[in-house]
């Protein structure tokens, strides 16, 4: 647990990239979300863990929010300050009702098409255990494997991966990855065939990575919390790579992330490998593919989805 009897100084908590023409951070802050590789882990924090002031730009998801939210409070020490902040139509509309719910009284501003929430701690909360337990990792029966509200199709598998799924060679071989694995679910199948010596796993979400090492006991497996954004030199000379990119960051649409995952695979790729890639039907990732992969070629399109394969 991070405390003041570890030997450092508690420090602040600021969870994501709150907008500083909005809040002021703490010079000192400790970053703590799951989404920036290196964090520390919001869940470490004892009670009183942190001397104040908690900054939290607050994610979109209901159960991930109330969880953040339950953790940071959790983290402060009576009378110490918690600023939360969201886009209104990403949560912030109901920031204001949620801390109120925990026991706090609530100073609210809006600005720039956010809700801005200030409370002082207050020395009894109300429903952190209840926010804190539906917001926690556990198995989904229908997928069978361990997850957690807030990574991407956390409760499901997504159509385009299912997409993909159904298309992939049933016998992939040597050296690959899996570039956004997520829970791991594109790798389960892949390592189905024995031919596969070797599967990098990446995710920018630590919580991703934390369940696919749950989900993915395979010792072919590396699974590693990275921001595939940033060039790995671990990956080179792959023989395959399978991939559904992202396509938004912090909620916004990006069309550039998908065409850096291109880019890295064809870095990462011997020539003659082979990208295996899905996206909705949308993205306009033909042009970067054909100019990083000698060729290209559709191989599914169906409810809103495509699947290439692209050779070196």
């Amino acid at each position: 647990m991070v405390n003041s009897e570890n030997g450092a100084a508690p420090r602040p908590v600021v969870y994501g990239r709150p907008p500083t023409e909005l809040v002021e951070i703490p010079e000192n802050g400790l970053q703590v979300s799951p989404l920036i590789p290196g964090s520390a882990r919001l869940e470490d924090y004892s009670a009183g863990g942190s001397p104040g002031p908690a900054i939290v730009h607050a994610p979109p998801g209901t159960a991930e929010r109330r969880y953040t939210l339950a953790l940071s409070l959790r983290a402060l020490s009576p009378g110490e300050t918690l600023v939360a902040l969201a886009p209104k139509d990403r949560g912030g509309s109901r920031l204001a009702k949620e801390l109120a719910g925990f026991g706090c009284t609530v100073s609210e501003d809006a600005r720039r098409h956010h809700r801005i929430c200030t409370v002082a701690r207050p020395a009894a909360l109300d429903g952190l255990d209840t926010a804190i337990e539906e917001g926690r990792s556990r198995h989904v029966d229908n997928l069978g494997l361990c997850t957690q509200p807030g990574i991407f199709s956390w409760n499901r598998v997504d159509p385009g991966s299912a997409l993909l799924l159904k298309h992939l060679p049933k016998k992939l071989a040597g050296k690959g990855a899996d570039l956004g694995c997520g829970l791991g679910i594109l790798a389960l199948a892949v390592l189905h065939a024995e031919t596969v010596t070797s599967l990098a796993m990446i995710d920018i979400d630590r919580r991703a990575v934390e369940m696919a090492r749950r989900n993915v006991v395979d010792p072919r497996a590396t699974i590693r919390w990275a921001d595939i954004r940033h060039p790995d030199p671990a990956l080179t000379r792959l023989d395959f790579v399978v991939m559904n990119p992202p396509f938004h960051d912090g909620g916004a649409e990006d069309q550039a992330l998908g065409t850096i995952f291109i880019a890295r695979a064809a870095e990462a790729l011997r020539s003659g490998g082979t990208l295996w890639i899905t996206a909705n039907q949308h993205l306009p990732y033909e042009a970067p593919l054909r100019a990083a992969f000698r060729t290209v070629t559709p191989v599914a399109s169906e409810g809103g989805f495509k699947v290439y394969e692209a050779r070196k």
